[in-house]
């Protein structure tokens, strides 16, 4: 009997260490309880012919002007990367990384913080609370073909719009009209932003439907190429994910595509959710090194 009894206690006291156990693992998706606040924090930041880097430094006064000169002040030895992608399987596999991506390009990959306490949400973008964001510009020399025209029409059209809310980027036709299938033919020659890209990807692809005789020969190297390659005319349209400059304006035709937020990005271990922007400026410029010194 009091071996029974004395069985029955140790069975009893293997289930509630089991329990107890299990209470204290964490939770898939939660923040590891071994984040060293003491470590380096990896800065990560676009090349310089993105669009997403040039709008994202002039909004958080990265880039600053010294005697009537724009100076990035970005911090010596930051990552510095030419697509998206990259940004993100960098932030991915570094606890102790941040970098920024356009917000349509946010997964479950790495975590999007709150900037001042807003969330980078669409919602938050549209109505001005969220302020880290830009236009999604789409640029042509001013001679476009009549197929380059039908294309621009279809991604202003309520089709084209509703593909951009679809991927959480905010349309910029305030009523846009009903698109009808052209049946045109020909070839459309795009390059530019990475960040435009994924959206363009899926106008195009939506445009082909209706028009299938119509090809289009794609390159996504960064805003600054797309500008370019719409100056000089070896690109029909031009994507850009900042604004243009002065001297750009004057050469080029501007069709606002979609308005986009920048979001913010760390490591999904990572503790913080919430950021101000004067860290997230002082992190960029080398002013803050270690994730201690953020508030």
């Amino acid at each position: 009997m009091k071996k029974s009894k004395l069985l029955s206690i140790i069975t009893l006291a293997l289930m509630l260490s089991m329990v107890f156990a299990g209470c204290t693992q964490e939770t898939p998706g939660t923040p590891a309880a071994d984040f060293d606040f003491d470590k380096d924090i990896t800065v990560v930041a676009r090349d310089a012919a993105s669009g997403t880097r040039g709008a994202f430094h002039e909004i958080m006064n990265i880039i600053v002007k010294e005697n009537d000169t724009e100076v990035d002040k970005l911090v010596v030895g930051a990552l510095e990367f030419d697509g998206t992608d990259k940004v993100i399987t960098a932030i991915e596999g570094d606890k102790y990384g941040i970098g920024y991506i356009s917000l349509g390009s946010v997964s479950e990959r790495i975590k999007a913080v709150a900037v001042d306490g807003v969330e980078p949400t669409v919602e938050n973008v549209r109505s001005g609370s969220y302020s880290v964001s830009r236009p999604f510009l789409l640029v042509t020399k001013g001679t476009e073909s009549k197929l380059v025209k039908d294309f621009l029409k279809f991604t202003e059209s309520a089709e084209g719009q509703a593909i951009t809310n679809e991927m959480k980027f905010i349309g910029a036709i305030d009523a846009p009209g009903e698109y009808t299938a052209s049946g045109m033919s020909g070839t459309i020659k795009v390059a530019g932003s990475t960040s435009v890209a994924p959206l363009m990807e899926k106008l195009q692809e939506a445009y082909n439907e209706l028009n299938p005789d119509v090809t289009f020969e794609t390159q996504a190297q960064g805003s600054s190429q797309g500008i370019k390659a719409a100056i000089d005319g070896s690109y029909d349209i031009g994507m850009a994910s900042r604004e243009l400059k002065a001297e750009e304006a004057s050469e080029l035709n501007r069709y606002v595509l979609a308005i986009d937020g920048i979001a913010v990005i760390v490591n999904n271990e990572n503790p913080k959710s919430d950021l101000a922007a004067d860290d997230i400026t002082n992190i960029y410029i080398g002013e803050i090194t270690k994730w201690n010194e953020v508030k």
